[in-house]
């Protein structure tokens, strides 16, 4: 397992691009993307629990119904959700995409997001489609990558190289993500791409299991996206033989997608809406993986623990805090917590009471990027592990004129 460079592009047979069609008034952002397949590819997607859904998921999950898809297509700066036309408008996108491609409109992954509640124009998407497709190539990964970002600071991408049976097999992906992220079952949008041969029954098995312990342990700001969605195409070209069950291939496979996941997830928590610091949330000696994930995401998702880490304020309160209303049967006497960076590690807090520590050394450690949240439960074996971000002032001057 090794990283390499690229992402949606680095498995065989795959071509994408980004450019600006005229969805976004600013033409200096690109704002449609696009990802094809060379050959049918075998597909699954998870997608957000918010009951208020974008267009595209609905359309996009009647595609995947038989497992196969071809290509993506996604718009940034309208969501298309909350509209009256938005299915047929999403659907359009499907054919449109389709005639260009020569393919079928059902072997399309449709994705939007941007503004809720804006009626979603296809003439500039009908135009820029034509010009899209003429420049696919696999340089266009990184345009499309642009393309799919609304505030993110900085596009996200990864791919990983591996062995299956012999044969070299990558896989990649980009994502966007950067504000309204707490997801359950999916995320922000995510596109995978591989050329490992997986049936479309394991592929979905795959995904679903690990968005549990990647994309469902990341929040921003506590807000559940209306588009959210992941989703992997499987193209089989890296000529592997097929994984149909769980053995050493599918394990092997399980850990490449997992690094890529949280690889992405680690980008798109340290680049959330107006963040300056990346949050890592580890959680071991508890009683249950489940416990563990309580405890972690409260943590992450506490507003006054994450403008302490921005105020590189060791106040450890704000985390046992969290703790105790996170739901989880925790023994608060036995609690452990200490904050640890590329500056050192500080003990902060012992069996659920304080500890002397030195107060300039906590604040060297807590101005780094990156900081570590270690929270030992003392109570079994079990771990997990969530990421977030500080909370910033410029969170609330970005998400307070968002739409104007």
């Amino acid at each position: 397992m090794k990283l390499i460079s690229g992402s949606v592009c680095a498995a065989q047979g795959f071509t994408a691009n980004g450019v600006h069609c005229g969805v976004r008034a600013n033409k200096n952002k690109k704002d449609l993307a696009m990802i094809y397949s060379a050959v049918p590819a075998n597909a699954a997607a998870v997608y957000t629990t918010n009951l208020v859904k974008g267009a595209p998921l609905t359309v996009t999950k009647a595609h995947l119904t038989n497992g196969k898809a071809q290509a993506v297509i996604c718009n940034s700066g309208n969501a298309n959700t909350c509209n009256a036309n938005g299915i047929e408008v999403a659907e359009k996108m499907s054919e449109l995409t389709a005639e260009v491609l020569g393919i079928s409109p059902s072997d399309v992954i449709v994705a939007s997001t941007g503004v809720i509640g804006q009626p979603l124009p296809l003439k500039p998407i009908a135009a820029g489609l034509a010009p899209l497709a003429q420049g696919l190539s696999v340089e266009g990964q990184a345009e499309a990558a642009q393309a799919i970002l609304t505030t993110d600071t900085c596009p996200k991408e990864i791919a990983v190289e591996f062995e299956l049976g012999g044969k070299t097999c990558r896989l990649g992906g980009i994502a966007k993500g950067s504000g309204m992220i707490h997801p359950n079952l999916a995320t922000m949008l995510v596109f995978i791409t591989t050329d490992a041969a997986i049936s479309p029954r394991m592929l979905h098995q795959a995904l679903v299991t690990d968005v549990q312990n990647s994309f469902n342990m990341v929040s921003v700001d506590g807000d559940t996206s209306t588009n959210d969605m992941v989703s992997i195409m499987a193209n089989g070209l890296a000529g592997n033989e097929e994984i149909i069950c769980e053995n050493e291939d599918y394990a092997i496979f399980m850990k490449a997608l997992n690094t890529v996941t949280v690889h992405l997830c680690r980008m798109i928590a340290g680049d959330g809406e107006g963040a300056t610091k990346l949050l890592q949330c580890k959680v071991t000696g508890s009683m249950t993986e489940a416990l563990a994930k309580l405890v972690a995401k409260s943590v992450i998702c506490s507003s006054l623990t994450k403008a302490a880490m921005f105020g590189a304020d060791a106040n450890w309160g704000r985390v046992l805090c969290a703790i105790g209303y996170s739901g989880a049967a925790v023994n608060v006497a036995k609690v452990d917590v200490a904050f640890r960076s590329a500056k050192g590690t500080i003990e902060v807090c012992r069996m659920g009471a304080g500890v002397e520590f030195s107060e300039e050394l906590a604040k060297e450690i807590l101005l780094e990027p990156e900081i570590d949240i270690l929270v030992e439960l003392n109570d079994g074996d079990a771990a997990a592990t969530a990421w977030g971000c500080d909370l910033t002032y410029d969170y609330v001057k970005i998400n307070g004129d968002y739409r104007t």
